[in-house]
């Protein structure tokens, strides 16, 4: 619109920005938030053209090339939400990263026009989910977030899988194991929750009113590290022992912000943390085998040997007794 003072039309907007003009559209509705911007049409019934306000300043901000690197080899983490708005914005500002990272460079790097950085900096996500699907509740979500909106949608029930009509006051959006969560007050219940995206469904977005963003929230109360999500309650002392093994691996990562690791005879390590939720904790245990064992609680140590029991059965079971492999019908 600053190249073009005299107005581009919705379709002429979403060429330049390789867009759809549905897309488009909705680009339009979050600017005016933020810039005046002018509809005219050169005469009535004519082709409805967009352009800045003419007191509408430019509004810059300056970013060096390492600081342009740096945004663009993050942009990677938010594949999940590919195919939404939100990503959508994401991208078209990478896009104009990459003007300021493809600058030629200054100093000891003079002469070096494109280093490629972004290409060279990989992030593998665990697992990620396809929100192809959830892309309308996910612009829903983060606009909501954005504004300080109520949310209502139909939130699906983890233990018995029946729906409930909710109305969210979002607090927080979590990108957790490239899973996308929110953290805001149930409305009905009065209390604080965490809900997954996956379980939304028919959300809307409060067009009139807002809530006000409780002073002492913080977003790092509603998570434990590595362990997931948790909501309160009383903490749980655990303690393990590593073997040696794995004991480098164990003391250079942070999965909790209560642990503390003391060195064992032989090269080991033992981790002793205060946890709220122990539900993921098992299965991270599980993934060390052998290296790892679980001195206390009593109530994990009996959780592990049951899941390493059952595990073994497994493969001590009868090949005669494994579930037949239904066929398909292209094989």
């Amino acid at each position: 619109m600053q190249r073009h003072p005299k107005g581009l039309t919705i379709y002429e907007l979403a060429r330049e920005l390789d867009v759809t003009p549905r897309s488009m559209r909705r680009y339009l509705a979050e600017v005016r938030r933020d810039l005046d911007l002018v509809s005219t049409t050169s005469k009535p019934g004519g082709t409805r053209l967009w352009r800045l306000a003419p007191g509408e300043a430019p509004r810059r901000v300056e970013v060096r090339r390492t600081q342009a690197y740096a945004l663009l080899a993050a942009r990677r983490l938010f594949e999940p939400m590919r195919g939404s708005t939100l990503y959508e914005e994401i991208d078209l500002a990478a896009q104009q990263l990459l003007g300021v990272a493809r600058r030629p460079g200054r100093g000891p790097n003079a002469g070096v026009a494109d280093a490629r950085l972004e290409e060279r900096f990989l992030y593998l996500p665990f697992a990620p989910k396809d929100y192809a699907a959830h892309t309308e509740a996910l612009d829903d979500l983060f606009q909501a977030v954005a504004d300080l909106r109520p949310l209502s949608c139909r939130y699906r029930r983890a233990k018995d899988g029946r729906e409930d009509k909710v109305v969210i006051h979002p607090y927080a959006m979590v990108l957790y194991k490239d899973a996308i969560y929110c953290v805001g007050l149930h409305a009905g219940r009065g209390e604080i929750r965490t809900f997954l995206l996956d379980r939304m469904r028919d959300t809307e977005c409060a067009t009139t009113e807002r809530f006000d963003l409780p002073a002492d929230f913080r977003v790092e109360d509603y998570f434990q590290g590595t362990f997931g999500i948790w909501s309160g309650g009383a903490s749980t002392h655990v303690v393990i022992d590593f073997s040696a093994k794995v004991a480098d691996f164990v003391r250079t990562r942070k999965v909790h912000p209560s642990q503390v690791i003391e060195e064992l005879q032989g090269g080991g390590v033992r981790l002793s943390l205060d946890i709220g939720d122990m539900t993921e904790l098992t299965s991270w245990v599980l993934g060390f085998g052998e290296t790892a064992r679980v001195l206390e609680p009593a109530d994990l140590v009996t959780r592990v040997k049951r899941e390493l029991e059952q595990a073994v059965a497994n493969y001590e079971a009868d090949p005669e007794d494994r579930p037949k492999v239904k066929k398909s019908r292209s094989s």
